[in-house]
C-alpha cells in the first residue's frame, strides 16, 4: 500500500476554514467563459480509483466519481450519496440501498450491479497500486435488486462508513472499466460533479466539463482546468499574474504568506489531516535497557519546542500536535502536552541512570515534507543540544532511498507523517500504533495493553466507550513514547478575489470540492 506517510495525505468537529485578504473584486488571467484554472503541484498517478493511492490523483477522482457515502462540506460524518441509507443489519452485515435513476455521465445506468462491481475490482486490483487495502475487512459484497450487501470478516466495524466513504469507495461503470487492469487516464467514466473532457501530457493538464447527469446541485464553473506546476515558484507567479485562478498544493510557508497578504488574492486555511512526528525504534535507539530507552524518548518529549518549530520554521501554515490523532477528531486529547509540560528532561535522564549527552541520530528525508524539513530538523537539533543532554547526529536522504530504509527498519529515529484515509481516529492509531502487521512504522513498537485497544476501539459499537478506549490509547502511548507528534497541518488554498465558494472547498473530510468554486 501507499504508505500515508506524507502521503498520503483529518474529526468529528467542523474544521474552520479562515478567509483572509478577501477583496470584493479581482481579475483572472482566464478568458474562457466559465471557466476555472486550478494549479498544483501535485502529481496525478491514475485517474482510475484502482490505479493510485494519492493526492493528486484523489484531488481529481473526486470530481469524478461518487460514493455511497459521502461528507456534506464542513462536516466529518458521513451521509449517503449513491445510497439511500447504509446501516447495519447484524454485526457482520453492513447494507446499502441504492437509489433509482442515477446515471454516469456517459448515460449508463449506475446500479447496484456497478457497485458490487466497483468494490470487487478494487479489491481485486487496488492491493498493489491503489487503496483496495482499505478493504481488508470486506469478505464479500453482493447486490439483489436495489440493496448491496457489505459482509465483513470482523463484526462491528466502525471504520468501515468511513471506507466506503474514502478513495477505495468510488463507483465506476461495469460497462467501461475493465475488471482485469486499470483503465487508462482517457476515456474514464463517473457520475460525480464533473465529467473528464481531457487528460493531456500524461495527467498534467487535467479538462473537465460539468457532468450534466449529476443528480446533485450543478457545479458553481461549467469548465475546470487541473494543472501541474513543476515548482511552487511557478504556481506562485501563475497565480499572482492571474494565470491560474486557484492555488492548491503545496506552496511554501513563505509562499503562503507573501500570497495571504495580497488584497486581490482570498486566503483559505483548512485542517487537513496531515500529522508530523518524530519515530523511535526501539530495539537500536540509544540506551542500555528499555527503561533507558523510554527515559532518553521522554526527555525529547519534553524538550522539544513545537510552538517555536510552528512559528519560526512554518510561519503558522502548520500548528503544534500533541497527539497522533488530530485535534476534533473523536476522543482526540493532548495527552503530550498533558505529560510533559513542565516536565525536566534533566531528571527524568538522571533518574533512569542514562550517561549525558546522549547521541541521538536522527534522519529526515529532504524532499518528501516539503522545502522547510532542513529547518525544522536543524531547529530540532537545536533544541536539543541547547540542553546539554544530547549530541545530535543530524542525516538526511530523498525519499526514494529514505521510505525503503524506514520500512526496513533501519533509522533508529526518524522523521515521518501521516495523512488520513479517513476522518476517524482508528486512520492513525492503527499505522501507529497496532500489532506488527498493520504498524507502518517497523519500529519494533509491540505493547499487547495498546494492540489490544487499537483493535478493540474499531470494533466498539459504544461511541462512549469507544471514545473512552482513544483517549486511554493517547494517555498509554504518551508515557511509552513509541513517537513524538511534532506539527498538524492546513490545508491551504489560494484564489482570486472575484472567487466565491472557496471557503467550502476544503475542510477536515480530506476532499476538495472545486464545484463549489465559482465567480461573484
Amino acid at each position: 500500500m501507499t504508505i500515508r506517510l506524507l502521503s498520503a495525505i483529518a474529526l468529528t468537529a467542523t474544521a474552520a476554514a479562515v478567509l483572509t485578504g478577501c477583496a470584493s473584486t479581482g481579475s483572472s488571467g482566464t478568458d474562457a467563459v466559465d471557466g476555472l484554472v486550478v494549479g498544483t503541484t501535485d502529481v496525478v498517478t491514475s485517474l482510475d480509483p484502482a490505479g493510485a493511492w494519492d493526492r493528486g490523483s484523489y484531488t481529481v477522482q473526486t470530481q469524478l466519481y461518487q460514493h455511497l457515502l459521502t461528507y456534506p462540506a464542513g462536516k466529518t460524518t458521513t451521509s449517503p450519496e449513491v445510497a439511500k441509507s447504509c446501516d447495519f443489519t447484524d454485526g457482520t452485515h453492513y447494507v446499502c440501498e441504492i437509489r433509482d435513476g442515477l446515471t454516469f455521465s456517459n448515460g449508463d445506468d449506475l446500479t447496484a450491479k456497478d457497485v458490487v462491481f466497483s468494490f470487487e475490482r478494487q479489491v481485486s486490483l487496488g492491493s498493489t497500486n491503489g487503496p483496495g487495502s482499505l478493504l481488508a475487512n470486506m469478505a464479500s459484497v453482493s447486490a439483489s435488486g436495489s440493496t448491496v450487501t457489505f459482509t465483513l470478516k470482523q463484526a462491528d466495524d466502525q471504520t468501515f462508513p468511513y471506507v466506503l466513504a474514502s478513495m477505495a469507495g468510488a463507483i465506476v461503470d461495469s460497462k467501461v472499466f475493465s475488471a482485469t487492469k486499470v483503465h487508462a487516464n482517457d476515456g474514464v467514466v463517473g457520475s460525480g460533479p464533473y465529467a473528464l473532457q481531457d487528460a493531456a501530457d500524461g495527467g498534467a493538464t487535467i479538462a473537465l466539463t460539468a457532468n450534466t447527469r449529476y443528480d446533485g446541485d450543478a457545479p458553481a464553473t461549467k469548465s475546470v482546468t487541473i494543472k501541474q506546476y513543476t515548482k511552487s515558484a511557478d504556481l506562485k507567479l501563475a497565480v499572482q499574474k492571474g494565470d491560474a485562478d486557484v492555488a492548491y498544493r503545496q506552496l511554501t510557508p513563505t509562499e503562503v504568506t507573501s500570497l495571504s497578504s495580497d488584497d486581490s488574492l482570498q486566503t483559505v486555511h483548512g485542517d487537513s489531516g496531515e500529522v508530523r512526528f518524530l519515530a523511535f525504534n526501539l530495539q537500536t535507539m540509544p540506551g542500555k535497557d528499555a527503561a533507558q530507552k523510554q527515559a532518553i524518548r521522554q526527555a525529547v518529549a519534553a524538550t522539544i519546542d513545537r510552538e517555536a518549530i510552528a512559528k519560526d520554521v512554518y510561519q503558522g501554515t502548520y500548528t503544534p500536535a500533541y497527539s497522533i490523532v488530530p485535534n476534533g477528531f473523536q476522543g482526540a486529547t493532548e495527552a503530550f502536552e498533558d505529560a510533559y509540560d513542565g516536565a525536566d528532561a534533566k531528571s527524568i535522564l538522571r533518574d533512569a541512570g542514562v550517561t549525558t549527552p546522549v547521541r541521538l541520530p536522527i534522519e529526515y528525508t529532504t524532499d518528501h515534507y516539503g522545502s522547510g524539513s532542513d529547518d525544522e530538523y536543524a531547529l530540532i537539533q537545536q533544541q536539543l543540544e541547547d540542553t546539554g543532554l544530547f549530541t545530535v547526529d543530524l542525516q538526511s536522504a530523498s525519499w526514494d532511498t529514505y521510505v525503503g530504509n524506514v520500512g526496513k527498519g533501519e533509522y533508529p529515529v526518524f522523521q515521518l507523517g501521516f495523512f488520513q484515509d479517513y476522518p476517524d481516529a482508528s486512520s492513525y492509531l492503527t499505522p501507529a500504533y497496532g500489532a506488527t502487521d498493520v504498524n507502518l512504522l517497523a519500529n519494533h513498537f509491540d505493547d499487547a495493553t495498546v494492540n489490544g485497544l487499537v483493535a478493540s476501539q474499531a470494533v466498539e459499537p459504544d461511541a462512549a466507550e469507544r471514545k473512552h478506549q482513544i483517549e486511554q490509547i493517547q494517555q498509554d502511548t504518551a508515557e511509552s513514547v513509541p513517537l513524538i507528534p511534532l506539527l498538524a497541518g492546513q490545508e491551504n488554498v489560494i484564489g482570486q478575489g472575484s472567487l466565491t465558494g472557496l471557503s467550502k472547498s476544503v475542510d477536515a473530510s480530506g476532499e476538495f470540492r472545486i464545484w463549489e468554486i465559482g465567480r461573484s
